[in-house]
């Protein structure tokens, strides 16, 4: 590695490292009688002398070019010198970050985008004359429309920013859906939607008197299209359907959807949050009525998110919440509201985060969509069938084959280990991060007749060596506590 590089990774990780939070690790024991969307309650205690200090440092050898044993150079050993979080030692470990479909990482120039507004023009947007504002305003309005062409939106105004797609959705829901819901109209959903797309849905429903329709999974244990096309009737105003299963891995033909329920005159939102960031999204061809997706999982800021909505149905839409930005003119007794997509942005919105998205989006386009695509199918094949050496265990989501691609993620159980004692074991003992819980999908789970399950989720910047670490580990794990048994 070129030291000027390490220099920069060094340099980077120096002014990162006093503002991370020190590591807490879960006590497996706990009394939690309901998991979290992070994690959930131990079946069993870890052994006392299981655990280490969290230590933290940067070491040369974990910024690897290539490898000799592999002999080529993917795009994951590319690219991973472009962030300085994965060049570290956790537990005495190398660290292997396979969480990415919680939140991604965030390289270098992000991290630069969000330093030079904070350190040269940080100031509100859309609300002064002075050089700092108009600057600030510029930038902002420039990563509108940086999102706007990687999802080929049609204008930018179809752009509507918010702190994260669970917003995004609720914006949906209280704006367009209790404005247009009537008792007894549908809104169809899978059983493997995150919490995010189903509690807005639930929420509203409860107001208006619409009923929500739920699709199972078929033999594939995949969501059942077919089943869903059946489904839809007149009675159908929404469907509401990720593009990609944060659980199951699956891909959902969106385009087929979309036709299907303009069929029968209902509209469409996508939960695009584990597609935006992993293939290249064109809103147009799908022809979505709604997307949503967040920065934080395709190398953005937290705290930012955006939804899609076509221009018609976004000016038809009353606003979501009341405050500066949002209105035309206020009166004492009433108010005029902006066009979209100011009316939806009420308030202060989150500049530099924005600006950081746009960074993002930068930064993903100079590698290219379908490359990350491709090295990410390569991936997710890898994860699959080398998971299937580890004993016991049991994947979840379609098998992979000529005619289905899985994400590049699996989660999975193995018999008689609780998942988040196989999540502690792996990062105290290995360095390997991965997700243990329900991951905002207990109907889905309780589906599967389990309560919880392990992922581990890869993106762009993980390599084969990191799959190779992580099923090395993961058999370890296995052999500790089946050793016990």
């Amino acid at each position: 590695m070129p030291s000027t590089l390490l220099q920069l990774c060094c340099s980077a990780m120096e002014t990162l490292a006093p503002k991370l939070p020190s590591l807490k690790v879960l006590n497996p024991s706990s009394s939690s009688s309901s998991p979290s969307c992070s994690t959930a309650r131990s079946s069993s205690s870890l052994r006392a002398g299981l655990r280490r200090p969290f230590s933290l440092s940067i070491s040369a050898s974990a910024v690897r070019e290539g490898d000799p044993a592999v002999g080529s150079v993917s795009l994951g050993h590319v690219t991973r010198t472009d962030f300085p979080i994965l060049h570290q030692e956790v537990n005495g470990s190398k660290l292997v970050y396979l969480d990415n479909a919680a939140t991604s990482q965030k390289p270098t120039a992000v991290l630069k985008a969000l330093q030079n507004y904070y350190e040269a023009y940080n100031s509100n947007v859309h609300r002064g004359i002075h050089f700092l504002s108009s600057k600030a305003t510029d930038a902002y309005e420039l990563a509108r429309k940086k999102v706007a062409a990687f999802i080929n939106a049609s204008e930018s105004t179809e752009i509507v920013f918010t702190k994260n797609a669970t917003e995004a959705i609720n914006l949906v829901a209280y704006s367009w859906g209790l404005s247009t819901l009537k008792p007894e109209d549908e809104v169809v959903l899978t059983i493997a939607e995150h919490h995010s797309a189903i509690v807005p849905w639930q929420l509203v429903a409860q107001k208006t008197g619409a009923v929500l329709k739920f699709v199972n999974l078929d033999e594939t244990e995949s969501p059942d299209i077919e089943k869903l096309r059946q489904m839809l009737s007149r009675k159908t105003k929404i469907v509401v359907v990720h593009h990609v299963s944060n659980m199951l891995a699956s891909v959902l033909p969106i385009e087929e959807i979309v036709l299907w329920a303009h069929d029968v005159g209902a509209k469409v939102l996508v939960d695009a949050c584990q597609s935006v960031p992993h293939m290249a999204v064109n809103v147009q061809d799908l022809d979505a009525d709604f997307l949503v997706a967040s920065s934080h999982k395709m190398c953005g800021p937290t705290g930012m998110g955006f939804l899609y909505g076509k221009r018609e149905l976004l000016s038809a839409m009353p606003p979501f919440l009341g405050g500066g930005e949002m209105i035309s003119d206020v009166f004492l007794d009433h108010s005029t509201y902006a066009e979209p997509p100011s009316r939806f942005e009420a308030g202060t919105p989150a500049i530099g985060e924005a600006i950081g998205l746009g960074a993002a989006i930068d930064y993903l386009s100079g590698i290219g969509m379908q490359k990350i695509h491709e090295y990410e199918l390569e991936l997710a094949k890898y994860l699959y069938e080398n998971l299937l050496s580890v004993p016991n265990i049991r994947i979840y989501g379609p098998v992979p084959s000529g005619n289905t691609n899985r994400a590049a993620l699996c989660s999975f159980n193995v018999e008689n280990i609780h998942p988040t004692d196989i999540a502690t074991f792996l990062d105290q003992q290995h360095g390997v991060a991965i997700r243990s819980g329900h991951h905002c999908a207990q109907p889905l789970h309780r589906y599967l007749g389990v309560n919880a399950s392990a992922r581990a989720s890869l993106y762009f910047y993980n390599t084969k060596e990191d799959v190779d670490d992580f099923v090395r580990a993961l058999n370890d794990t296995v052999s500790f506590f089946t050793s016990f048994k």
